[in-house]
């Protein structure tokens, strides 16, 4: 009985009551009926979109190559009787450079012009008597190939006494010497170095992605880290004729002056090649804010109010973004300050 006292009409409306006091009370908005503060405006710095010159160049790395090189080397087996230059020599074609011992091929080269001598004579008492018809025609074709036979004997021994004297094949400067006299020298043997560095030729590779951008006779520039600051400038000199497959990229060639010779075989350069000049949209990198998939930007209007603007961006270069759609020409483009910002949001901009 007292149990269905307990659930009488005048309890379920207390009850009913101190629930809708205990929410009214505990979880209704504390700011509410307060009037909201405005915000403080966002300072910010802000740059006008202009169009600009971009320039759009290939960079990559390139190796230095002599115009012409050889590793000059003995073509005969002999002993070294005379050196005739110093390490670093700038030498001239024809120049004498290693003289090896030559005695035996010298006496054989003169044995065979007394012979060839003799021959020549004795031919020619042949011819005399054959006018005479003292001699058959047979006898003076015999002494005729006998004649040639020395001849052919003496070329070739002309030629191995040339291979006892190395010359210089073309103008350069020498590199380090590899002999002294009384040395014995092999054939392949390197003896010393040889370039022509005037011009330099310089190897990079560029990807095919740029292919249809090359051409001989377009200007390079190369700097090397053994000059800070300077600059090489150059052209392309030739375009390989294949792309590497493995590389996906092409090698090409270009010829620098080099009549300072500041620039060495061997020597990496960074190579700039200049595959463009347009006049476009610029902005700084740090004005762009991705935001999923998308670019924005903020502008500034005339009430200094930020608006998150939507761009298109096409081709990049280290702090400069060029901007394909989205902006004109003059609209204040917020470049710092962009971490409070929001759209809508009132600014300050800040000169500087």
């Amino acid at each position: 009985m007292a149990a269905r006292n307990i659930f009488n009409p005048i309890t379920i409306f207390v009850v009913i009551a101190i629930a809708a006091a205990a929410y009214f009370f505990g979880f209704a908005d504390p700011n509410a009926g307060k009037e909201e503060r405005p915000q403080n405006p966002v300072p910010v710095r802000v740059q006008a979109a202009q169009i600009s010159e971009f320039r759009d160049v290939i960079e990559a790395l390139g190796t230095a190559q002599a115009n012409e090189s050889i590793v000059v080397t003995a073509q005969a087996q002999d002993i070294v009787m005379a050196v005739h230059f110093d390490d670093g020599d700038v030498v001239q074609a024809g120049d004498l450079l290693i003289e090896l011992d030559s005695r035996e091929e010298k006496a054989r080269v003169q044995e065979l012009k007394f012979r060839l001598a003799e021959a020549n004579r004795q031919y020619q008492r042949l011819v005399d008597l054959r006018r005479q018809n003292a001699a058959s025609q047979q006898q003076l074709e015999t002494q005729d190939v006998q004649v040639k036979e020395i001849i052919a004997a003496l070329e070739v021994a002309e030629t191995q006494l040339a291979q006892k004297r190395i010359i210089a094949p073309f103008d350069g400067r020498l590199g380090i010497r590899h002999v002294s006299v009384g040395s014995l020298v092999s054939p392949g043997e390197q003896i010393t170095t040889l370039d022509d560095v005037t011009p330099i030729k310089l190897d990079f590779n560029v990807p095919e992605l740029f292919f249809a951008s090359l051409r001989t006779g377009q200007s390079v520039a190369a700097r090397s880290g053994a000059y800070p600051g300077e600059e090489f400038r150059g052209e392309i000199l030739s375009i390989d004729s294949r792309v590497d497959p493995l590389t996906r990229s092409i090698l090409v060639r270009a010829t620098i002056p080099n009549d300072d010779n500041k620039l060495r075989p061997g020597m990496l350069l960074r190579v700039n090649l200049l595959r463009s000049v347009d006049e476009t949209m610029i902005l700084p990198e740090k004005a762009i804010v991705p935001i999923n998939d998308r670019t924005y930007v903020y502008i500034i209007d005339a009430e200094n109010i930020a608006r998150q603007v939507p761009v298109t961006i096409g081709r990049r270069k280290p702090g400069i973004v060029e901007v394909l759609e989205g902006i004109e020409p003059g609209d204040k483009v917020v470049t710092e300050g962009m971490v409070r910002l929001r759209d809508g949001v009132a600014v300050t901009v800040r000169e500087g």
